[in-house]
């Protein structure tokens, strides 16, 4: 079963959010992420992980009339921004909520376990259609 587990960030607070780290603290997240993608990876689990810039370099893209593209910084829709994702591949939906843990207890500024809000979405499995 196909799941992405994703961790958000609201785009007003990044800045803030992301200088609260020391130097030592980001290491420490790092490592942490580390350990899980490895952990992840050498149970066969991991399809795909990726941590992502903040705000700032966000696109939106639209069509313009001629369908070219018309592209304008920052994100489409105020509010939360995601920070990063996994994609895995597990057998229930209970080793999906227990990764989506292991994510939220990253630790945070201090060392403390920052308990953020993780998402869970169940990707659907598609056939590929022939012509």
């Amino acid at each position: 079963m196909l799941y992405m587990i994703q961790m958000n960030v609201d785009a007003a607070e990044w800045d803030s959010v992301m200088s609260s780290y020391s130097q030592d603290d980001m290491q420490a997240m790092f490592a942490h992420m580390e350990d899980l993608n490895n952990e992840l990876t050498s149970a066969g689990e991991m399809v795909e992980a990726r941590g992502l810039g903040g705000p700032s370099l966000a696109k939106t893209v639209r069509a313009d009339s001629d369908g070219k593209p018309r592209v304008t910084d920052g994100q489409a829709v105020k509010g939360p921004i995601l920070a990063g994702y996994w994609v895995v591949d597990v057998k229930s939906e209970e080793r999906a909520y227990e990764i989506a843990a292991r994510a939220s207890a990253c630790p945070g500024p201090g060392g403390t376990p920052g308990n953020d809000p993780v998402e869970v979405h169940p990707l659907p499995e598609y056939e590929p259609t022939t012509a």
